[in-house]
This record gives C-alpha cells, sequence and structure tokens, in this order.
C-alpha cells in the first residue's frame, strides 16, 4: 500500500480535534470555523480520514465506571492462522473499544467497556465460547491519565 499523505488542514483537523472539541448545538460548524474550514469539508476530512485509516475513529471518550458501568483489559494468546478470523470475532462485540496485534505469546489485546459491571464477564465468556480460546482478564487496578497526544 502506498503511503498517503497528509495536506496541512489534515494535520491542523488533527492536532487541535486532539485538545478537545466544543460541547454546542453545531459541534462540527464551531470546530471547522477554529480550524478555517467549513463544516462540511470537515466532515469530508474526517470520513476520509477514517477511510483512509489514518485515524481509527473520531468520538467521544467516555468513562464508564462513572457512568455506571465497567472496563478491562484483556488479552487472547491467538494462532497466526487464525489471527484474522478470531480479530473479526472479538471486534463484532460491541463492547470492544480497542484492538491491538502484540508481539508476544498474547498477541492480542483488547479493552472492554460495557454499560454495567455484570456485562464483562458476559462478554469474556461469549468470546471464550466463540473463538475457543481463553480470554486473560487484566482488571484495572488503578487509573493514571498521562495525556497522550501525537502530533502530527
Amino acid at each position: 500500500m502506498a503511503a498517503i499523505e497528509l495536506d496541512a488542514v489534515d494535520r491542523r483537523i488533527v492536532n487541535t480535534l486532539q485538545g478537545g472539541f466544543p460541547i454546542s448545538k453545531q459541534p462540527y460548524a464551531q470546530a471547522a470555523e477554529t480550524l478555517g474550514i467549513g463544516e462540511a469539508e470537515l466532515l469530508d476530512r474526517l470520513d476520509r480520514l477514517q477511510d483512509q485509516k489514518l485515524i481509527s475513529r473520531f468520538g467521544p471518550m467516555y468513562h464508564a465506571e462513572r457512568l455506571g458501568g465497567d472496563v478491562t483489559l484483556a488479552a487472547l494468546a491467538v494462532p497466526a492462522d487464525r489471527y484474522d478470523e478470531i480479530a473479526d470475532l472479538v471486534n463484532s462485540h460491541t463492547e470492544v473499544a480497542h484492538n491491538y496485534a502484540r508481539t508476544h505469546d498474547y498477541n492480542m489485546w483488547f479493552v472492554i467497556a460495557a454499560e454495567r459491571p455484570e456485562r464483562i464477564a458476559q462478554v469474556i465468556d461469549e468470546i471464550e465460547r466463540e473463538t475457543g480460546l481463553e480470554v486473560l482478564n487484566l482488571p484495572k487496578l488503578e487509573e493514571f491519565f498521562i495525556g497522550l497526544k501525537v502530533e502530527v
């Protein structure tokens, strides 16, 4: 796959919107004005960045525990020849927020965020049944905010 170049506007969008997004009746219009572009252009560019897999998602981050839910980090040791199949099964769960390949015996890591704490165990059970693999559940013991922002 050929490298995809970001132009100055794409870079400005990514760098600016990582720092926050307006909460208003027309947040995209407000964000676009801050960026010096039109709302339609902002929406088109966000769609293109996602379609090209230059950004994985664009949306709010919710603190599941503060909303009465729960979150956990989980991992699977997936045979290489089944990786894509297992990734599709894991990702089919709406509670799976992130999924990352790792170079490790446990080579698939993912976050499960659920509206109700008991749903975490249910999702893990479902994934184990569907994949035939044991899920390593790594619940959060303590949270640290690192304020990660990736400048492009």
